[in-house]
């Protein structure tokens, strides 16, 4: 069990789902670059917080709900979370007759991603959930703005292992402060840190010295 002092952002175990380097730029170096995609990302989130809890018909909607895990070390804020009337297997809450059960939609403004950044957050969201309100969540709900569509999130064996094992994973990177190295691939066109990990370059000691060499060897007899 961790400490309130010990606690890491969700947002955090989300970069580094999506990449370590990137993790440690922003989160122990300090660094972001924001660009058209993250702007935007901003924006549907704040939207997504607006406005006080609210009744339609069976459901109840609560906003920016704050979450921590004090077994997984990890604290955040979700979007929104949904309580469903149920007529059993559900939870009680204050004031409110009737039993309901959680379901967290998480916003997102592009497309569904290749990796699976996503549903590790939501997944965390969850667990987070799940231990303050000692109940089992079995989906989420991640909404996309580009497509205005919802996907499930269905919270299997495998993702619930593959988040515990992040957070640890994170709290272990985060006690060394070392940024993890570069390693170039495919995602980093997508990354808005591009211009400041600049992953070719920095992606090891092979890669600097072809780049030094080519670059002597490039140099005219009597120049430098």
């Amino acid at each position: 069990m961790y400490t309130e002092d010990d606690l890491l952002p969700i947002s955090a175990l989300q970069h580094l789902a999506f990449c370590e380097r990137q993790w440690g730029l922003i989160h122990l170096e300090g660094l972001w670059d924001e660009n058209r995609l993250t702007a935007e990302g901003h924006i549907l989130h704040d939207r997504a917080h607006e406005g006080e809890t609210e009744m339609r018909g069976d459901v109840r909607t609560a906003r920016g709900l704050r979450l921590r895990s004090l077994r997984l070390g990890l604290t955040g804020v979700a979007d929104v979370v949904e309580f469903h009337r149920v007529e059993d297997t559900g939870i009680s809450l204050a004031d409110i007759t009737g039993l309901w059960s959680p379901v967290i939609v998480e916003y997102k403004r592009g497309k569904p991603k290749i990796g699976r950044e996503d549903e590790v957050q939501i997944c965390a969201q969850a667990l987070c959930l799940e231990e303050m309100l000692e109940v089992v969540m079995q989906d989420g709900i991640l909404f996309y703005g580009q497509p205005r569509r919802r996907y499930e999130v269905v919270f299997t064996e495998q993702l619930r292992k593959e988040t515990e094992s992040l957070a640890a994973r994170l709290h272990e990177l985060s006690g060394k402060e070392v940024t993890p190295p570069a390693e170039y691939s495919k995602k980093c066109k997508s990354c808005s840190l591009l211009n400041l990990c600049l992953p070719k370059v920095a992606s090891g000691r092979r890669d600097v010295h072809g780049y030094m060499a080519r670059t002597i060897s490039n140099t005219e007899p009597g120049e430098g």
